[in-house]
């Protein structure tokens, strides 16, 4: 049995005879548009993304150039059923892995290039930290490599460009026109790769190419690192 995320279609578990079901696609009453990533804990939970409830993969960029956070982290409970929001208001809610304690969850700011955690239990139940921020770029998934690393793929790295129209709407509004009406982009995807941290968020390795774009995924198997890319 396998629990996984459609963009389009919400939270899907495959059992043993290949039926597709879905368990959810939507919470608080509103529909998903981008579940992105999952984790499971131990005790069954799932975790997983919404990256946008408004924009569809097809037109993510749009929630980069409105400057507004439609994302949400949430929890699924197969026994009851229930979908839980988390947290809301997330800038392009991305990975998710859970701490080898199960105590708290990571998850991934596409748009903020960082990575924050949410305590699942103890005395900071319910509350949030960053876990890293200032990465080298956007980024995407997150793993766990069971030897007290994660790896978090960065698709694109770090842009002049980006950064400004993060801070300024009227660049944000430059290239929304750009995206509108001309075919080519004037920035490009490049620096792509993953950054290793340890359980403290503390980065320990760091592997990219400028020739590399879209890694959207990493993992550490001895003696190689893996990456995945998005075509």
């Amino acid at each position: 049995m396998w629990d996984l995320l459609n963009t389009n279609q919400g939270l899907l578990r495959i059992v043993e005879d290949g039926v597709v079901e879905l368990l959810t696609d939507e919470a608080e009453g509103v529909k998903f548009k981008l579940t992105d990533c999952v984790d499971v804990a131990k005790d069954g939970m799932i975790y997983f993304t919404d990256a946008s409830h408004k924009n569809s993969l097809e037109d993510f960029i749009w929630d980069f150039l409105e400057g507004r956070p439609h994302g949400r982290l949430l929890s699924y409970n197969p026994s009851t059923k229930e979908t839980e929001v988390l947290v809301r208001d997330l800038y392009f809610a991305n990975g998710v892995a859970l701490s080898p304690d199960q105590n708290y969850v990571i998850f991934c700011e596409t748009f903020m290039k960082r990575c924050r955690k949410y305590y699942l239990q103890g005395e900071k139940k319910g509350s949030i930290e960053n876990f890293i921020d200032n990465l080298p770029g956007s980024p995407d998934n997150i793993r766990y490599d069971g030897e007290g690393h994660y790896w978090i793929a960065i698709p694109m790295g770090t842009s002049a460009i980006l950064d400004l129209a993060l801070r300024y709407p009227f660049i944000r509004k430059g290239l929304a026109i750009v995206e509108k009406y001309i075919v080519s982009r004037p920035f490009k995807e490049k620096n792509s790769g993953v950054l290793a941290v340890n359980l403290e968020g503390e980065p320990t390795a760091h592997y990219f190419d400028p020739d590399l774009s879209l890694i959207t995924s990493g993992i550490y198997l001895s003696p190689k690192v893996f990456l995945a890319r998005s075509l």
